[in-house]
């Protein structure tokens, strides 16, 4: 009974904090070139722990209670490339409980420190690969728990209700000129937020489709177009927080109507446009989310289609000022400086994309990479 009341006061404090949050807010962002189509971005980086793997960690350690699966003292354990990881360690620091984060290498050093300023210690291998075992292998020796948040993100967030990042999203666009959107755009990192929007646009009966995004590097598209789920990759998505070299348990395809891959060139130009247009810095997926935004706003244009779109903003910039915003870092990835005059003529001016956005849909055959989408 000590543990039970243990759980049940944990769950509680975890509760009170929920209450003490707002909610995130959600940005209309115009674009000039497609009157008819209002795209709104879904700030995710206003949670205390500013991303969208706030909402996740929270769902994870109420999950992992009510499973019987943490106490007192427990160590928990996680596999993460750095977010999800932030967020885990304030939980864990929330509860008195040890945190430990297996990382790749590659983490950005800000990502790094938040997780240190939690509390928490950080564990880091040589690629991102490597996370799996070695968070399988640290919890086994100090009899702590691997929260495994690439297998149970699809199921520890209740997809109906409980203000849930899409209950949220519906609930917000109430009053707005199209308040059932055409598209929501979320890209792949466990597939948990896609499988959470999904399900619930199902469960309400909505017409909204989700489109996801995936990164260079990742195996996500791929999997998703050829139906094949045994895909692997050894190579890390330069965009942190989404794409992955295996198709993750949280993966749910079937609730996806349409994929994008997008090149990291565009994300890297997305990114430095929206903070020309927002007075403010953003992560890459959140730049993968605008150019498959944009790539669907141009396409809804070209139809005569009237609508609206949300994306998701993930989390803000600050954490890739050794990265994304460092000049030298950009150089020496080839990035060319004039991909965010690229973006913004698309969203202002209407031009086509500057780097072709390969698409797969469901039950619509060959597409544009090539290969077969899944029936």
């Amino acid at each position: 009974m000590k543990h039970r009341s243990w759980q049940v006061q944990a769950i509680h404090r975890i509760e009170a904090d929920f209450n003490r949050s707002a909610d995130t807010h959600l940005i209309p962002l115009p674009l000039p070139a497609y009157p008819q189509v209002h795209l709104y971005l879904k700030d995710e980086s206003s949670h205390p722990t500013g991303s969208l793997k706030h909402r996740l960690a929270r769902s994870l350690f109420l999950y992992a209670l009510c499973n019987g699966w943490l106490h007192e003292g427990s160590t928990v354990v996680e596999a993460s490339s750095g977010s999800t990881a932030v967020s885990e360690a304030y939980f864990a620091r929330l509860l008195g409980l040890r945190f430990v984060a297996v990382m790749p290498r590659s983490t950005s050093p800000e990502k790094v420190a938040a997780i240190e300023f939690y509390g928490g210690r950080c564990h880091l291998v040589q690629r991102g690969d490597q996370v799996y075992g070695e968070s399988e292998r640290l919890a086994r020796e100090c009899g702590g728990h691997y929260m495994d948040q690439f297998t149970y993100a699809e199921r520890a967030t209740d997809w109906r209700s409980n203000n849930n990042i899409a209950e949220s999203i519906y609930a917000q666009m109430a009053r707005e000129p199209h308040p059932l959107p055409a598209w929501i755009v979320c890209g792949c990192g466990t597939g948990g937020t896609t499988a959470t929007i999904g399900r619930f646009i199902r469960y309400r009966g909505h017409p909204s489709r989700v489109c996801a995004t995936d990164p260079e590097n990742s195996v996500f598209f791929d999997a998703y177009a050829s139906g094949n789920h045994g895909l692997r990759l050894d190579a890390s998505s330069l965009i942190e927080g989404i794409g992955r070299p295996r198709v993750e348990r949280s993966f749910v395809p079937g609730v996806i109507d349409a994929m994008l891959r997008v090149p990291d060139a565009a994300s890297l130009g997305a990114i430095h446009y929206l903070e020309t247009v927002l007075a403010r810095r953003c992560g890459g997926s959140t730049g993968t989310n605008l150019i498959g935004a944009l790539h669907l706003a141009r396409r809804m244009h070209d139809a005569g289609e009237q609508g609206s779109i949300v994306a998701i903003l993930c989390d803000g910039g600050e954490r890739y000022a050794h990265s994304y915003y460092n000049a030298q870092w950009l150089a020496a990835q080839g990035f060319d400086a004039t991909a965010a005059t690229a973006v913004r003529r698309t969203a202002e001016l209407g031009d086509a994309l500057a780097w072709q956005v390969a698409e797969a849909r469901r039950g619509e055959g060959a597409n544009r990479s090539g290969l077969a989408a899944p029936g």
